[in-house]
This record gives C-alpha cells, sequence and structure tokens, in this order.
C-alpha cells in the first residue's frame, strides 16, 4: 500500500512538472484558432448543424483507436497494425453476423480477435524481443492478408442488421440527431483517462515509458503492462471496426486503410510524446477533433482536396513546435 501510495504521488508530481496545464490549454487554442479560421472562411458551412452531425459520426471511428493508441506510445511502444486488426476484426464480425444472425455472438468474436491480435503483438514485443515498429510493421501485412484471403476480396452487406439493437445502440441517432458513436467516444475517453490518472496501472504505464529499467527495479511488470497496452489496442481497433461497419451497413476488404496516419497525427498534436512516458487522453481527443476536421474546413474554404496533406502537416509541426517551447519554458 505504501509503495503504490508513493508511485501516485510521483506520478502527480510529474503531470504537474511536465506542464499538463499549458498542454491542455494550447491544444484547446489550437482547437479554437481553426474553428474560428473555418467560420470566416465559409460561415455557412460551419455555422450549420449539419457539418457538426457528420464530424460526430465519422470522427469516432479514428478517435477511439487513438484513445488506445496514446497509452502504447506512453509505454514507450509503437502499433503501427491496428487498421490491419479493424479490417480482420471487422470480417470476423460480418461473417459471424451473417452466418448466425447472432448480434452477440458477432461482437464477442470481433473483440476476441481484436484482444489476441493486440495480444500478439504484445507477445512479439515483451517476450520474442522485436522491436515494436518492427514487430507491428510484420503484424500490419499480416492482418490485411489475412483479411483478403479471408474475404476473397468482397464485402458483405449488413442492411439486415439495421433494425437489431446492437446498431441502435451503437450507431443509432439520439434524438434524431446525435450518432451514438459519438457517446461511445466520450464513455471510452472518461473511462481510459480515470484509469490512467486514477488506477495504479496509469502510474504503471507512465513510469515503463519513462524508464522501463527503473520502474523494474520499483516492482511494475513492465512486460506485462506493455502486453496488456497492446490488447487494450486491438480491442479499441476490433470496436471502431464494428463501429464503421454498421454506420454504412457493409463491410469492405479495405476497411481500416487510410486510419493510421490521421489516428497517429490526433496522438502527437494531442500533445504525446513519441519517446513515451508524457501523454494525456484529453490532448489526444481534442488532436482527433482537429485532425478529424480538417479536411473538410480546408475544402469549405475553396481550397482543393491537394492542400489537405500538407496543412495536416503544418498543423503537426507547430503543434509539436508550440508543446516543446512551452515545455523548455516549464
Amino acid at each position: 500500500m505504501g509503495v503504490e501510495s508513493r508511485l501516485q504521488q510521483l506520478s502527480l508530481g510529474m503531470l504537474f512538472k511536465s506542464g499538463e496545464f499549458r498542454l491542455r490549454f494550447s491544444i484547446v487554442v489550437i482547437l479554437l484558432a481553426l474553428w474560428a479560421l473555418f467560420v470566416t472562411g465559409n460561415p455557412k458551412t460551419f455555422l450549420s448543424s449539419d457539418i457538426y452531425s457528420s464530424f460526430m459520426s465519422t470522427i469516432p471511428f479514428s478517435a477511439i483507436m487513438a484513445l488506445g493508441l496514446t497509452l502504447v506510445v506512453i509505454c514507450g511502444e509503437i502499433d503501427l497494425s491496428f487498421p490491419s486488426i479493424m479490417g480482420f476484426s471487422g470480417w470476423v464480425f460480418s461473417i459471424v453476423l451473417t452466418t448466425t444472425r447472432s448480434t452477440a455472438l458477432a461482437m464477442i468474436s470481433c473483440l476476441a480477435t481484436g484482444v489476441v491480435a493486440g495480444l500478439l503483438n504484445g507477445l512479439l514485443v515483451v517476450r520474442v524481443g522485436i522491436p515494436s515498429l518492427v514487430a507491428t510493421v510484420g503484424t500490419m501485412f499480416f492482418w490485411r492478408g489475412a483479411a483478403m484471403v479471408a474475404s476473397g476480396g468482397l464485402g458483405k452487406t449488413l442492411v439486415f442488421a439495421k433494425g437489431t439493437g446492437l446498431f441502435r445502440v451503437l450507431v443509432g441517432r439520439i434524438g434524431g440527431f446525435l450518432p451514438a458513436q459519438m457517446i461511445w467516444l466520450i464513455g471510452f475517453a472518461i473511462l481510459i483517462s480515470l484509469v490512467l490518472n486514477r488506477h495504479k496501472f496509469g502510474n504503471h504505464i507512465y513510469f515503463t515509458g519513462d524508464n522501463p529499467y527503473s520502474a523494474r527495479v520499483m516492482g511494475i511488470p513492465v512486460g506485462r503492462v506493455k502486453a496488456l497496452v497492446f490488447a487494450q489496442l486491438g480491442l479499441l481497433a476490433a470496436f471502431a471496426g464494428v463501429l464503421s461497419s454498421l454506420e454504412v451497413a457493409y463491410y469492405w476488404p479495405t476497411l481500416g486503410e487510410g486510419y493510421l496516419l490521421p489516428t497517429m497525427a490526433a496522438v502527437f498534436v494531442g500533445g504525446t510524446s513519441v519517446f513515451g512516458g508524457t501523454g494525456t487522453i484529453f490532448g489526444t481527443f481534442i488532436g482527433a477533433l482537429i485532425i478529424g476536421c480538417l479536411e473538410a474546413g480546408i475544402v469549405s474554404m475553396g481550397l482543393t482536396g491537394f492542400w489537405t496533406q500538407l496543412i495536416y502537416g503544418l498543423v503537426i509541426v507547430i503543434s509539436l513546435s508550440v508543446y516543446s517551447l512551452w515545455g523548455r519554458k516549464g
């Protein structure tokens, strides 16, 4: 009990000293500045409720995975395979659902697949000793190939699922406007934030990412912590695959493609350090909102889609530069 109490005190002290308040303030300022720019550029679009309903229906897919990726990065590791896990888990969901018509069995099978895929990454890193960057490049190709081979490159309709309770709970419209997936995103953000900041496992993640050797000396099971953070990312990737498939009522074998860079950008724009040991769920949540609205904002201002990646890069570099400069002042 004394050791855990001391760990919590040290963790809280580290967070305050690292300028967490300044980080949160700066990321909110960046979001508000972008919003003001978009409103000025096209007030008709950005003062309408329709575009925000659209944002809330699409941003949660990558944002939920960004929350899980944040824990992996804080732990001092990286995972590039989560979009492929999303795709293969989505196939498992679609095939079980179309075969059995059981939404509960399909959901359990999908989430179990995500956890197993995530644990495989953890075992490759912890037990085999392969660097996480290399290990997850391999599993990224493996799970994407598995999805293509298993599906034969063909999609599956899920229109029949629209009348189910699962559909309404996961992607239904609350009050005819608010997408349910946005509520799930907020719920996951609160839950993961509580674990990271109020539970001893969160302290273990921070200490493991900051200095794994010292963490071992303090009795923290570093290998288990790393395996679990990979597993939870696999779980969230699978859940995001279900949401995405149900939203369009169709499973595409390419599900997950295009999510890698925006999801990673949300994590790093949110202030999570690539070196590990530092990061917040709040920052990632706001970062996901920034990245999620950029493309629509760029196009609504009259610029072509070719500007999207250029401005993505500018936002990421400027955000990280601001955090770095503010950190030095602290």
